[in-house]
C-alpha cells in the first residue's frame, strides 16, 4: 500500500532537487515494535530530528487505515507500508524523501508475503531491502520458517545482483552473528537468535560476499547492540544483542561513511541503526 498526494508530490519533487545537491544520503532501519506505541512514545520527534533520507520500519503491527494522519502521512516523506494479512501481527514500512523507481511490497512467496515482511525499493543506483527476518520462537517451531525465509531473501538479492544492481539489505535479522553480537552468548546457545543453524546462515550470507558493515567497520567494539529486552533493568545495564543490521553488496563499500547503532533513542525494544553512503 502507498499513499500520497499531488501536494505531496510537489514537496517531495522540492525534496528530491535538494537531496541531489546533498553529498551524503542517510539510510536507517528501525525495529519499532509496534508503530502506533512508538508513534505515543516520540517516533515524530525522533523523525524530524534524525531527517533520514530512507527509512526502514520492522514490526509495524498495523494497517495503514489504522494511523493517524502524521505517522501515515509525515512531512517531507513518501510512505510505503506492508502489512501482514493477519492484524497486528508483523509488517514493514518504508519512509523515503526521494520517490524510488519502483517499489515492490514483498516480492517472495506468498507464505512470506503474506506475513507483511518484505519491502524492496529500486533507487537506481541500488536496491533498498527492508526486512524483519522471523523469529524462530521459544519451542524452536518457526526456526525452519526463518531459515526459509532468510535463504529467499538471499536468492532474490542474489539474483538482482547477476542482473547489476547494488544491493542494501537491512532490518531485523532476529540473529546474533557472533559472540560479541550479545551480552550472554554462552546461556543463549540453544536459544533462538543465537542457534547453530541461524548463525550459520548469516556466515552463507557473508559468504557471498555482503558486508556487515557496522562490524566491519568496529571489528572488536563489544558491548554494542540494538534489542534489550523488555525486563526491568536490562537496557539500563546494556544486556542486550545485535540482531539489526545493514548489509550492502561489496561493491558499495567504497561509497561508506560511517554505519552507526543509535543505543540512545528509545521509543522501542530496539535502536534504529543507520547507514550514511556518499551521494
Amino acid at each position: 500500500m502507498s499513499l500520497g498526494s499531488t501536494t505531496q508530490r510537489a514537496f517531495c519533487s522540492k525534496e528530491n532537487e535538494l537531496a541531489a545537491k546533498k553529498t551524503t544520503i542517510r539510510l536507517f532501519s528501525w525495529n519499532v515494535n509496534g508503530i502506533r506505541a512508538c508513534g505515543r512514545k516520540g517516533f515524530l520527534d525522533w523523525l524530524a530530528s534524525a531527517k533520514p533520507d530512507i527509512l526502514g520500519l520492522q514490526e509495524t503491527r498495523a494497517l495503514p487505515e489504522q494511523l493517524e494522519e502524521p505517522l501515515r502521512q509525515p512531512d517531507s516523506y513518501r510512505v510505503h507500508f506492508h502489512p501482514a494479512e493477519k492484524k497486528g501481527y508483523s509488517g514493514v514500512a518504508l519512509y523515503t524523501r526521494e520517490e524510488p523507481q519502483n517499489v515492490v511490497l514483498g516480492g517472495l512467496e506468498p507464505k512470506f508475503d503474506n506475513e507483511g515482511r518484505l519491502i524492496i525499493a529500486d533507487y537506481g543506483d541500488f536496491l533498498f531491502y527492508t526486512g524483519y527476518f522471523p523469529n524462530g520462537g521459544n519451542d524452536l517451531s518457526r526456526v525452519p520458517y526463518k531459515l526459509e525465509f532468510s535463504e529467499a531473501v538471499l536468492q532474490h538479492a542474489e539474483a538482482q545482483r547477476k542482473a547489476g544492481k547494488s544491493i542494501v539489505i537491512c532490518g531485523d535479522v532476529n540473529t546474533a552473528h557472533e559472540e560479541i553480537d550479545l551480552a550472554n552468548p554462552k546461556s543463549n546457545k540453544k536459544n533462538t537468535g543465537f542457534l547453530p543453524e541461524e548463525r550459520a546462515w548469516v556466515s552463507r550470507f557473508l559468504d557471498h560476499g555482503y558486508v556487515d558493515i557496522f562490524r566491519k567497520l568496529h571489528p572488536e567494539e563489544a558491548g554494542r547492540y540494538t534489542w534489550w529486552s523488555n525486563r526491568k533493568g536490562v537496557r539500563e545495564r546494556n544486556v542486550g544483542w545485535r540482531i539489526d543490521y545493514f548489509f550492502i553488496s561489496p561493491d558499495l563499500e567504497e561509497r561508506v561513511v560511517a554505519a552507526r547503532i543509535h543505543a540512545d533513542v528509545m521509543g522501542s525494544d530496539h535502536c534504529p541503526i543507520e547507514l550514511e553512503l556518499k551521494n
